[in-house]
């Protein structure tokens, strides 16, 4: 197997282009999004029988996706796309009004129906909300035929301050009218790829994202023979999603069927870090030794981990 380096950077842009995602979402466009933040797509010059659907976090961009799936298509030989949700990635995204959860599920199965075109086995995966989507995706789309990636998934929100529990969290973020009480201070930062903060309203739809998926979870039996298989990595170090949410998914499936990527909290990679190959700095910054966000630096272990448990499916 081609181990080589990931190599994904703003010089190849323009191999990643996927015109027919704007066509199919029009919000989406090359005026309304900003650099560096497009859906994209890498297919085989001579094809192939393997694809995945990748899938960036809450706030964030296909760009977070882009080195992991470039491994994807460099090393492993796969048909690559990483769709963008809507309300993201804009260079004017006004409160992240109209957001929905539904519109993200449209987003990837968009991105599912385009792989499935083109590759007999489909794999699915993503950062955080994005892999909360490929979760839920995995359990209810019969298009999804390989293995199930998870990053840092947001299978729930984590105990709050004063020992609030995260279910408590999530609930509170359902209740109607919850989006006026955001400060409606500006998203767009000096962050190229993602935006500063969570906006409520984006937060209300994650939460109801998560509902789904703990209503799905109990009827889904990752002991069964027909379980797909799952990798997962997170960080110890982790303070947005519930970890014990992943804990407990690993808990259930069989060892044979579940390879977690664990990084220890002396690492202290932070939650989104889990698929950076490189860091990010702020827009016009020197690439000094304070970035905005750090590399993973055990990224190429990583990367590794993901080739074996791919080659073993």
């Amino acid at each position: 197997m081609n181990m080589q380096k990931s190599a994904w950077s703003r010089e190849n842009h323009s191999q990643w282009l996927w015109p027919e995602y704007y066509q199919a979402f029009p919000p989406f466009s090359t005026e309304t999004v900003r650099d560096g933040c497009h859906p994209r797509k890498m297919l085989q010059a001579s094809g192939t029988e393997r694809a995945i659907v990748l899938v960036h976090g809450l706030t964030d961009s296909p760009y977070f996706m882009s080195a992991i799936g470039d491994f994807f298509y460099s090393s492993l030989g796969y048909d690559v796309y990483i769709p963008l949700l809507q309300c993201h990635g804009l260079k004017s995204p006004q409160g992240m009004a109209g957001v929905a959860h539904t519109q993200w599920l449209e987003n990837v199965r968009f991105a599912i129906d385009c792989a499935t075109r083109g590759a007999e086995r489909v794999s699915i995966g993503g950062l955080s909300t994005g892999g909360a989507l490929g979760y839920f995706l995995a359990g209810t789309d019969t298009r999804i035929t390989g293995d199930l990636y998870l990053f840092s998934a947001a299978l729930g929100l984590p105990s709050g301050p004063c020992g609030i529990p995260g279910w408590l969290k999530e609930w509170l973020l359902r209740l109607p009218l919850v989006g006026r009480l955001d400060r409606n201070w500006p998203l767009v930062g000096n962050n190229p790829y993602r935006y500063d903060r969570v906006s409520l309203n984006s937060a209300a739809e994650l939460s109801c994202l998560i509902m789904k998926i703990n209503q799905l979870s109990q009827q889904f039996d990752c002991a069964s023979n027909s379980a797909r298989r799952i990798f997962a990595a997170w960080s110890e170090s982790d303070k947005v999603i519930s970890l014990e949410k992943l804990r407990e998914l690993q808990r259930r499936t069989p060892d044979n069927r579940f390879v977690p990527f664990i990084i220890p909290v002396t690492d202290h990679v932070d939650h989104a870090c889990v698929v950076l190959q490189n860091p990010i700095h702020a827009l016009g910054a020197e690439r000094g030794p304070v970035p905005l966000e750090r590399a993973n630096p055990r990224f190429t272990e990583m990367l590794s981990s993901i080739a074996r448990f791919a080659v073993a499916g």
